[in-house]
């Protein structure tokens, strides 16, 4: 009975940190597929994900209000996606390289100016306890959902529904597939670009907002642990869908909480190795979806992913 209860404690665990950890995932990775539909790659989302967790906090921490702070984070993240799309519009300039400049300018910036806020508390973001209805504690914790991966569930479907029922959806396709014939149709390419760049670094910086603000709910120099740059790879495994980016987020989520669910019910031997789960997971995706014979499906045409 006794291994009965751990392991459904392990399974409650699972799935309920598959929704906290999985919501940066979610708004990073719906943030670069709108980019990389345009036909760019924002390797820099790491960064604006670090400085909107930093200024998402310290707004908080400054206005008591955690929502301004998701505002203040969004607002940062855009300005960054701004900031990319700008200098990508200069011939010869490689997005790539672009995007690991602003991560580490991004990143370090964050450090800098975050330094007085390590130590202050901040008002942390509102749950929605859907677990109401049960008196088991595990039941309880897995089921206090945030407001933000709701949103980020509903962004989702949106996106899906928009890329192929919209002008705007259109649009960003028809760039990303092929400039040319965008131009063609006379669509300003780098205007679309710069835009798709930007309300990507928006869901960055809210999803930098969501770990300072409520999972796992502070601010310091680690709280990102590279979950920028997995998202990249997110997006690649989902193969540009929206809907496809829930489910891998749920997906990375679990692999992120396998090592604090099993360590909950009392497996501490070798548990730091599932705390790895996450790096080996998209490790494994990459090597996966990587082949020199075949295209990427669903790649746009302009990505050099191809």
């Amino acid at each position: 009975m006794n291994d009965d209860l751990g392991l459904w404690t392990v399974l409650l665990a699972v799935i309920g940190g598959a929704i906290r950890v999985s919501t940066p995932f979610l708004f990073v990775s719906l943030g670069e597929t709108i980019t990389e539909r345009s036909g760019r790659i924002n390797l820099g989302l790491e960064g604006t994900l670090v400085f909107g967790a930093m200024s998402a906090y310290a707004t908080a921490v400054v206005t008591d209000s955690p929502w301004a702070g998701v505002a203040v984070a969004g607002l940062a993240g855009g300005g960054f996606g701004l900031l990319h799309g700008f200098i990508c519009r200069f011939p010869r300039v490689n997005d790539v390289a672009i995007g690991i400049a602003l991560m580490l300018f991004g990143s370090g910036l964050a450090f800098f100016l975050g330094k007085p806020f390590i130590q202050p508390s901040a008002p942390p973001l509102p749950a929605i306890p859907l677990g109401f209805w049960s008196d088991t504690p595990q039941v309880q914790a897995a089921l206090r959902v945030n407001v933000l991966f709701l949103v980020g569930a509903a962004l989702a479907v949106f996106l899906w529904w928009a890329f192929r029922n919209t002008k705007a959806g259109l649009i960003v396709r028809v760039v990303g597939d092929s400039a040319d014939a965008a131009r063609a149709m006379g669509y300003d390419v780098d205007r679309v670009r710069l835009l798709a760049t930007a309300v990507g670094g928006v869901l960055a910086g809210i999803g930098g907002a969501y770990l300072s603000l409520y999972y796992p709910g502070s601010w310091n120099e680690g709280i990102s642990s590279g979950q920028g740059l997995m998202a990249v790879a997110l997006v690649i495994f989902a193969r540009w869908n929206p809907l496809a980016c829930f489910g891998a987020a749920l997906l990375f989520g679990g692999a992120g909480a396998l090592g604090p669910a099993l360590q909950s019910v009392g497996i501490s031997q070798g548990y730091y190795l599932f705390y790895a789960a996450p790096y080996v997971l998209t490790l494994a995706l990459l090597i996966a979806t990587s082949s020199p014979d075949r295209a990427l499906a669903g790649a746009p045409g302009e990505l050099s992913l191809k």
